[in-house]
């Protein structure tokens, strides 16, 4: 039953795509997890009338051996391709996305002006680690093919790879770059919701998104309970509200 080199195999990691209203929310995965990790928000999203995406990006939900073998262009290509599907169904389409899922959310809206607005939780442009972790990180990388994760108290409610494919982190660290470099081109609404006990990303990454781009309704809430897969966390209803609310605000300015 489900994928063994998967925590929580059970849960499903299968990409999903639930049909309903003329708005459509692209929702995209982080680094080594599955389609699993937005369908909690999509549920929720659906639940009010809107059509919901969630692709599983290249690289996941097979082995960790697979993620090392892709590029962030690959990310992208796909996330791009569901956006169009999703574009086929909707008239307006909502990019977001949790972690790496956050940074290819930014990513399509840089790239697609009509995009109604922008979700990003927990983004990933900047990882809590020492410069002199990084740069052992890159020296190990070509030698070492994955790094164990701290699994000793598991989340029951997170689905994705036990280990950090290294070749992988170094994707993600060069899409991290790609990414700063295009925010100033997003001018669409932008929310941005951060857990106070997230230990992966950089705790400036909000104020650093926020700066960056051209939006001019931009907005930050940091979720004070909240670890740094803040869409599987205890506050997902407060972070279903905040966003509800956003959507709603940001659709009404866009007519």
């Amino acid at each position: 039953m489900g994928n063994p080199n998967l925590v929580n195999h059970h849960l499903q990691s299968e990409p999903f795509f639930f049909s309903a209203g003329p708005v459509g929310a692209l929702l995209l995965h982080g680094f080594t997890a599955t389609a699993w990790e937005t369908r909690p928000l999509a549920v929720r999203l659906h639940a009010q009338g809107y059509t919901v995406s969630g692709p599983l990006l290249p690289g996941h939900g097979t082995t960790p051996e697979h993620l090392n073998q892709v590029h962030w262009q690959d990310w992208t290509a796909a996330a791009e391709q569901s956006y169009q599907e999703l574009r086929a169904h909707c008239q307006k389409i909502i990019v977001g996305g949790e972690s790496m899922g956050a940074l290819v959310a930014l990513y399509l809206a840089a790239r697609h002006p009509e995009a109604a607005a922008v979700l990003a939780y927990a983004p990933a442009l900047k990882l809590n680690q020492s410069t002199a972790a990084l740069v052992k990180l890159r020296l190990a990388a070509p030698f070492v093919a994955a790094s164990p994760k701290d699994l000793t108290n598991p989340s029951p409610n997170w689905q994705g790879y036990p280990v950090n494919p290294l070749k992988g982190v170094l994707q993600l660290l060069a899409f991290q770059k790609a990414v700063r470099k295009l925010l100033p081109r997003i001018h669409q609404p932008l929310l941005v919701v951060q857990g106070r006990l997230d230990k992966t990303v950089h705790p400036s990454v909000g104020e650093m998104i926020l700066q960056g781009i051209s939006s001019p309704v931009k907005a930050l809430h940091w979720m004070e309970n909240s670890t740094h897969i803040v869409l599987l966390d205890q506050e997902i209803d407060e972070i279903t509200r905040l966003t509800l609310d956003f959507l709603q605000a940001a659709l009404a300015q866009a007519g």
